[in-house]
């Protein structure tokens, strides 16, 4: 309702103004008088009617809208006084959250085997070592076969060296026996060791070459797959009975993202203004902060397809609130503030192609360019076009904008 009172007192001036330009002027009483006509048949008034016109435009100073205090106040239009604040010149960049490259397990099987047995599906909690899955695997069987194979003939050789040495020291036995002893030992060892070393490779730690005289039958074919960190499985790419193959496709995919990194996209132009040690806020679009840091370092590399640098903030992520992939602003706070004359960004409007303001006119308001800088929160930096103190539109200057593209749609008239 208010808005119907609101365009109809506007039109109201209007209506009026058309209507003495378009009809017969009246006197006082009432009366319709005729105008005087020239000599040469011509309207003395429609002879300096484009003077006249162009100089009310003149003193009108451009689109303005008449606005009576009253509808004004009935319409949401509310002033105020451009005041001297602090612009931190803070930067709003788009930033990607993607997984700490320290906090993440692509798990492969490190021989070749037949999965027998699954421990962990997608979405998982597991610890470091926690047992993944099991393989039937006979390229462990017989790595497990060589190494006690290799561990007996070592034991043999040393036993024969032993035996050696003590004959020698009886004299009865030849040096040469001796040395051939000593040499047929330390090839021994060199192939235990080679086998002992093979296992190693594949996981096998001392624990369970130890006990391997005394496994279960079958057991030596038994190869496990382990979670070398904490996390979350994400993805599990293998079932039940599927060959897998020593280091081929990673069968598990774990994260761990207590700590994740937000790499921030820096506009080649503001290169000059990110550096390391900043603070930076992360904000989703409904302006809820989602995290805070501070920047670990700008990588001196700029991308040839976006024209943008990296600059990367390590993120503590303990309540999991960012997920790796997700987009998000960055608020960087470049430095100090500085004191400059600022208005609410809402107050400023493009008014034909021109960054405007609106300020109170003797009888309305009218359009008035200015020069605008940087952005802070929610006030923008005036650079020229408005002095401290001076009076502005703080809130309607889209009410007032809609109004003089409705007048200049309508009559060609905004006032």
């Amino acid at each position: 309702m208010k808005l119907n009172l609101f365009y109809a007192a506007l039109l109201s001036p209007a209506l009026l103004y058309l209507s003495a330009c378009g009809n017969d002027a009246s006197d006082s009483s009432g009366a319709n008088r005729t105008p005087p006509q020239a000599e040469d048949g011509h309207d003395d008034h429609e002879d300096g009617s484009d003077e006249e016109h162009e100089s009310h435009d003149d003193a009108d100073g451009g689109d303005h809208v008449e606005l009576t205090a009253e509808e004004a106040e009935a319409a949401g239009i509310r002033t105020g006084r451009a005041q001297t604040g602090a612009v931190s010149g803070q930067l709003e960049l788009p930033a990607e959250i993607r997984f700490d490259a320290d906090r993440v397990a692509r798990v492969s099987p490190q021989v070749e085997g037949t999965v027998a047995q699954l421990y962990a599906g997608e979405g998982d909690i597991v610890k470091a070592g926690a047992t993944l899955a099991r393989l039937t695997s006979r390229e462990l069987a017989g790595l497990k076969a060589d190494y006690l194979n290799a561990l007996s003939a070592e034991r043999l050789a040393q036993a024969e060296l032993e035996r050696e040495e003590n004959l020698w020291e009886q004299k009865i036995t030849a040096e040469a026996d001796l040395q051939s002893a000593r040499a047929a030992f330390a090839a021994a060892n060199a192939g235990r060791e080679a086998a002992e070393n093979r296992l190693h490779a594949i996981g096998i730690g001392h624990g369970t070459l130890d006990k391997l005289n005394e496994a279960a039958d079958g057991s030596l074919a038994q190869a496990y797959v382990t979670a070398p960190l904490a996390g979350e499985v994400i993805q599990r790419s293998v079932s039940l009975g599927e060959t897998v193959s020593a280091g081929g496709a990673p069968i598990f995919v774990i994260i761990d993202d207590s700590v994740v990194w937000a790499d921030i996209a820096v506009y080649k132009e503001d290169l000059g203004k990110v550096s390391e040690g900043q603070t930076v806020t992360f904000q989703q679009e409904d302006g809820r902060v989602l995290a805070e840091g501070t920047i670990s370092n700008v990588l001196p590399v700029i991308n040839e397809a976006s024209r943008t640098a990296t600059a990367r903030v390590i993120v503590d992520n303990a309540e999991h609130r960012l997920k790796p992939g997700q987009f998000v602003t960055a608020r960087i706070d470049t430095g100090e503030g500085r004191p400059v004359v600022r208005v609410p960004s809402d107050a400023i409007v493009s008014v034909e192609d021109r960054m405007s303001v609106f300020v109170p006119t003797d009888d309305g308001f009218e359009p008035r360019e200015v020069r605008t800088g940087e952005s802070a929160g929610s006030y923008t930096e005036i650079i020229s076009g408005l002095e401290a103190d001076e009076a502005f539109v703080a809130e309607g200057a889209f009410t007032l904008k809609a109004q003089l593209e409705k007048d200049a749609f309508g009559d060609g008239h905004a006032h």
